[in-house]
């Protein structure tokens, strides 16, 4: 078969009562090479600084979201989109009033170990 219908995306727990479905990555599929998640992070949501070895794709679909890389802080909205290279220091928040709706996609698959989060 030349597809896979993803039907059922896994709901991974999180801190900070952000939803993520992920429909391709380690978890949910197995699949090693990509992860692909729809989020949700919550106003006042917010995680340490890390410094990933994958790439990181985020489109913003709703909402806004600060982004933290490098030294310098850019604010995502709705629209936009955003690549973060692996090895470069981020930190993802949303300080803002209302949810932050975005996908997420990273390259190779994200897992905890590679993500290189810092101690808060």
């Amino acid at each position: 078969m030349g597809y896979f219908h993803q039907k059922n995306p896994m709901i991974i727990p999180v801190p900070g009562n952000k939803t993520i479905e992920e429909h391709f990555g380690i978890p949910s599929t197995s699949t090693k090479e990509v992860s692909i998640a729809h989020m949700i992070a919550p106003p006042g949501w917010g995680e340490p600084f890390q410094t990933p070895n994958f790439d990181e794709w985020t489109l913003m679909v709703r909402g806004k979201k600060q982004i933290e890389v490098d030294g310098e802080v850019l604010i995502l909205s709705a629209g936009e989109s955003i690549l973060i290279q692996k090895g470069s220091r981020v930190r993802y928040s949303n300080p803002f009033s209302e949810d932050a709706e975005y996908w997420s996609l990273c390259k190779p698959a994200f897992t905890i170990e590679a993500v290189n989060r810092e101690e808060e």
